[in-house]
């Protein structure tokens, strides 16, 4: 079995920050950036806006952290992106020392590496969301009540608890759920009935409580005692009974108004690319685990464990039965995902168990990992050309990836190579496709110019922009808010605008000059057009900023 040696991590962590080079994404992560710059400005931290307007979507615990790392360090990618990379890295941490206490050491540095390196873990320290930090206190949460659960010491079941509160906080009850789905799947399979019942559980769910207050405060203060207020067009709306049943458990019940028609297989589908590439290992080893305890009648042998496989099981289900999905959604149980990885990997390797299982999946991976290489070459050369420097860092990775391949010195090939060829893709992914890529959002691009120009706020509207916005205010600075005809956007001294606003303001009479013109493209909606670069100029769209006369 390999050993994970620790400088590897080093290089992940790495790469993980060189995402901070890159802009927040439109919609949703500059959203979020864009409401904890407004937090900052406001310093009301019980009350959640987005450019004034009432916010009762996500609990406040990311715009707090955010608010708090841009006061330190600053208004920018930085200080916004940082509290997520931190909790990335501790979510890796909190994933070895649980699989730790399961396996070993070496299976627990496997899983920890699994996580590291999967694709959505990539993707989150470049697109912030909650799913990150709702995801390290999960996984931590587990692994401080299974250590209270080995050495029963009370202050490490406290502390789950304290962090299952915290992931309230995030992202709301499914942070209580994940940990329940995997100790009540465990306990049951072990016939272990009394762990089901301990007062101690009473000063936990105390704690989450107490934790749970100062949001549970705001949300009374900002909604409940005011009927009044306006809610995506709707008055009489409790903070507290959306936040606590209709945001997570109403759209399963069918109460909530979010569907987008997503089924049961859904998650699983974007799991082929959010968990690349061991979702090629990760789902015969479920099946491998589901047979065996089968063939067992229901009941876990000693050494056994049912935590991960239970847990992330019942967590697909339940968030698999909502009636609106996001590929993310399923990210908080990935560290469950990788413990069973890294154990379906130590079972072949240590065991020799499944020895025909592992073979087929042994040039299943090595074909999975030349065609990510490839990937990257053809974004780095036709998609988006990098130049010479690009071209030779590849060669340069290519090379040591086959040099790998061939090696008798290296062990459990099957397990390194997709893993370093992942590490080497997201290194273009991150510094040469994402950064290219956001050159194309309007709204950073646009929100810079006008802070490096200290264009007052008050001075500027957007006026029939087609794409989303919310990082305009945030690189910006300032609020900035939209007119919907030309009579009142021309009033501003400042106008952003396209082809069809540009030319309503000339036919009601507006003289101006264009003080910044380029491309846009809704970045998050990647389409065959776009990336072709000979079909480009017929996806994207030309954004103006114009200075009224």
């Amino acid at each position: 079995m390999p050993k994970i040696p620790f400088w590897v991590f080093i290089i992940i962590a790495i790469i993980y920050f060189t995402g901070i080079r890159v802009d927040t994404m439109d919609i949703d992560a500059s959203q979020y950036a864009s409401m904890s710059r407004e937090m900052l400005d406001s310093h009301n931290w019980l009350f959640l806006y987005d450019h004034g307007f009432n916010y009762l979507d996500k609990p406040p615990f990311l715009f707090w952290v955010s608010t708090l790392s841009m006061k330190l360090f600053g208004i920018g990618n930085f200080g916004y992106k940082l509290p997520s990379i931190l909790f990335a890295l501790w979510a890796v941490y909190a994933t070895y020392r649980l699989a730790r206490l399961l396996y070993n050491d070496a299976t627990a540095r496997m899983a920890a590496l699994v996580l590291a390196t999967c694709q959505g873990m990539f993707l989150m320290t470049n697109d912030i969301r909650c799913d990150t930090i709702l995801m390290s206190w999960v996984v931590t949460a587990i692994w401080l009540v299974k250590e209270w659960d080995v050495t029963k010491k009370v202050t490490y079941l406290f502390a789950g608890f304290a962090a299952v509160g915290f992931g309230m906080m995030t992202k709301g009850p499914i942070a209580l759920m994940v940990p329940v789905f995997c100790f009540a799947s465990d306990w049951a399979l072990k016939r272990q009935w009394a762990k089901f019942f301990k007062p101690a559980y009473l000063f936990g769910l105390a704690i989450i409580g107490i934790i749970l207050l100062p949001m549970s405060l705001g949300l009374y203060q900002q909604y409940d005692l005011h009927p009044e207020a306006l809610v995506n067009g709707q008055m009489g709306v409790s903070g507290l009974r959306f936040f606590y049943w209709s945001q997570s458990f109403g759209r399963i019940t069918g109460e909530s108004p979010w569907k987008n028609g997503a089924d049961i297989s859904f998650l699983l589908l974007n799991m082929l690319w959010s968990f690349l590439p061991w979702i090629f290992v990760l789902v015969p080893g479920i099946v491998v685990n589901i047979i065996t305890l089968f063939r067992q009648k229901f009941k876990l042998r000693e050494g056994q464990e049912w935590m991960t496989t239970g847990g992330f099981l019942l967590a697909y289900l339940a968030l698999g039965s909502s009636a609106y999905q996001l590929p993310h959604y399923i990210f908080v149980a990935f560290p469950l995902a990788a413990i069973i990885t890294a154990a379906s990997f130590a079972g072949f390797l240590e065991a020799g168990t499944n020895k025909g299982l592992y073979k087929v999946l042994q040039p299943v991976l090595m074909v999975i990992s030349v065609l990510v290489l490839l990937i990257v070459l053809l974004l780095i050369t036709w998609v988006f050309p990098s130049g010479i420097f690009s071209i030779s860092l590849w060669a340069l990775c290519a090379a040591l990836w086959v040099y790998l391949a061939f090696s008798k010195q290296l062990v459990a090939k099957a397990f390194w190579l997709p893993g370093i060829c992942l590490i080497m893709a997201n290194i273009f992914l991150t510094n040469f496709v994402y950064y290219t890529l956001l050159q194309y959002q309007v709204g950073s691009q646009v929100g810079k110019y006008i802070h490096e120009k200290n264009i007052p706020a008050g001075d500027i509207t957007f006026y029939k922009v087609n794409d989303p916005l919310n990082s305009l205010s945030f690189y910006a600075q300032e609020i900035i808010h939209g007119k919907d005809d030309s009579s009142l956007a021309k009033t501003f001294r400042y106008v952003l605008t396209m082809d069809e606003g540009m030319q309503k303001l000339k036919e009601s009479g507006a003289a101006f000059d264009i003080v910044k013109q380029g491309k846009l493209f809704k970045v998050s909606e990647l389409t065959p057009e776009f990336l072709n670069p000979a079909t480009r100029e017929k996806a994207v769209k030309s954004y103006y900023f114009l200075r009224m006369k």
